[in-house]
């Protein structure tokens, strides 16, 4: 399921927010058809935490995360970090990054299993990535553009790249990401994949100019169609018990 929404008139919903199979971060500030929204799609699921990010709301642009853990910039505030870990579940590890280039959303893509980070990373950065979010980590660039944040959005089912991306990078990066992979745009033409969509494996967010025609390609590139929140997290929760015993 893609839903269309903004965040006071504007459509870049991946800038405001950031989604994963166990977590959704809202900014703080927004209008309530902002919050409800995500709520009434992801209430059931997964918790709806309303936050800011070193006073900041563009905290999809701050940060990045997946299922098992959150990385966050070293200006967040104590409060802001206190607050994520006491509002997250226990299982997600909230982890603070030392890193010069600090907008980690832009600069991380990443799924449960696999991340894409920006060439120029810290080395240890890439080690916190691959640690915290238990990745594998791979240096990319996404149509010529380091910012693999900005130009790339995945879940474990699908990626959506910039329209440029050609054939040849396509290709490679489908077989880094073992998910098909298909270059498109959000927002009415926009190539900013990661400003204007959030997405899981079973539901995206897009702003309200993505048209009819992107629509259907976030739905059949995410195959959100086919999935069933309660159904992954049964897969999960199964995975979860066989990697404990």
């Amino acid at each position: 399921m893609a839903v269309r929404t903004h965040f006071e008139s504007k459509n870049e919903i991946g800038v405001f927010a950031k989604l994963t199979n166990s977590y959704c971060l809202a900014s703080i500030g927004g209008s309530e058809i902002f919050y409800s929204t995500f709520e009434s799609e992801l209430a059931d699921t997964v918790p709806v935490v309303h936050a800011s990010l070193a006073a900041c709301r563009i905290i999809g642009r701050m940060c990045a995360g997946n299922k098992k853990g959150l990385l966050v910039p070293n200006s967040t505030q104590d409060q802001e970090l206190q607050h994520l870990r006491n509002a997250l579940p226990d299982s997600v590890k909230v982890q603070r990054v030392e890193e010069r280039l600090s907008a980690l959303g832009n600069v991380v893509a990443c799924n449960d299993y696999v991340a894409l980070v920006h060439p120029d990373l810290d080395r240890e950065t890439e080690e916190i990535i691959a640690d915290t979010l238990g990745v594998e980590v791979f240096r990319q660039t996404i149509a010529g553009n380091v910012l693999v944040g900005s130009y790339c959005v995945l879940n474990n089912r699908g990626a959506l790249v910039h329209p440029n991306t050609s054939i040849v990078d396509q290709e490679e990066l489908s077989s880094l990401l073992q998910v098909p992979l298909v270059a498109g745009t959000v927002n009415c033409g926009s190539p900013l994949i990661g400003g204007g969509l959030v997405v899981n494996d079973w539901c995206a967010f897009t702003g309200l100019d993505t048209t009819a025609t992107e629509l259907a390609v976030i739905e059949s590139v995410f195959r959100l169609n086919e999935a069933e929140p309660s159904k992954i997290t049964q897969e999960m929760r199964a995975t979860l018990i066989e990697g404990m015993s």
